[in-house]
């Protein structure tokens, strides 16, 4: 079984974050990149359980430049067999599905699998659109999977209960919590992991149809009052004359 992850680099979340450029452009300086968690935790982790039960060979992809090796090293070590990389920067949704769909199409892969959403954009977009560009049936925010013979069921959570999906292969799926859980690399990973193949191709012509117009960090918090537990008057006040329901 030949099983396709899309991993995604995210800034660790104790990094940092600021804006350039009349916050036009995210700054990257000092900032630490990770895998994108739901990209590894789920969707590679659960490949890998695949192929150690029924045989076959992971691959790795993602969108990015040559700063973005690093974190696809991360991802060897924790044991897919090889990766790639579509030298091109990723400048959004559209333009990064594009270019994995169409090494997809080229190489007859079983499944695509994703995280749910990058840490960072929170789009949830690309499953989806490799999906329609590949035609081919999309599972989003599948929690569990499971394969018999070239059917895979698939459960994913819904109002009030639990959805159970089936599908024939070749399918692409976004996973989510649940789906598997996180594995950390060992040193024998590590080690195995700087001799993997990485294999770096030349993007598609794809058009952007998105781009950032601008960026804006949170409002900051605001002060917090203490009320003397023995004063209800004074809450009962706040709460009529100040407090703001959102």
């Amino acid at each position: 079984m030949k099983i396709l992850v899309c991993i995604s680099k995210a800034p660790d979340t104790t990094s940092k974050i600021a804006f350039t450029s009349n916050n036009e452009k995210f700054d990257e300086n000092g900032v630490q990149y990770i895998v994108n968690p739901y990209d590894e935790w789920y969707a590679l982790v659960r490949a890998l359980e695949l192929k150690e039960t029924l045989g076959g060979q992971v691959t790795i992809i993602t969108v990015g430049t040559a700063g973005d090796d690093a974190v696809i090293r991360k991802a060897l070590a924790i044991g897919a067999d090889d990766a790639v990389r579509i030298d091109a920067e990723a400048t959004d949704a559209y333009f990064t599905a594009m270019q994995i769909a169409n090494y997809a199409k080229e190489n007859n892969f079983d499944m695509v699998l994703t995280g749910k959403e990058t840490i960072n954009y929170n789009g949830s977009q690309v499953g989806g659109m490799i999906a329609e560009a590949m035609d081919l049936p999309f599972v989003s925010l599948a929690t569990k999977l499971d394969m018999n013979g070239s059917t895979a069921t698939l459960e994913r959570e819904v109002t009030g209960g639990v959805q159970v999906v089936q599908v024939d292969l070749p399918f692409v799926a976004s996973c989510a919590k649940g789906m598997a859980e996180q594995r950390i690399p060992n040193m024998r990973g590590i080690m195995a992991a700087r001799t993997k193949p990485l294999n770096v191709v030349a993007p598609a012509a794809v058009d952007n149809l998105a781009s950032f117009v601008g960026y804006e960090t949170p409002a900051p918090k605001s002060a917090c009052k203490m009320i003397d537990p023995a004063n209800m008057d004074e809450l009962v006040s706040l709460l009529h004359n100040e407090a703001k329901v959102i």
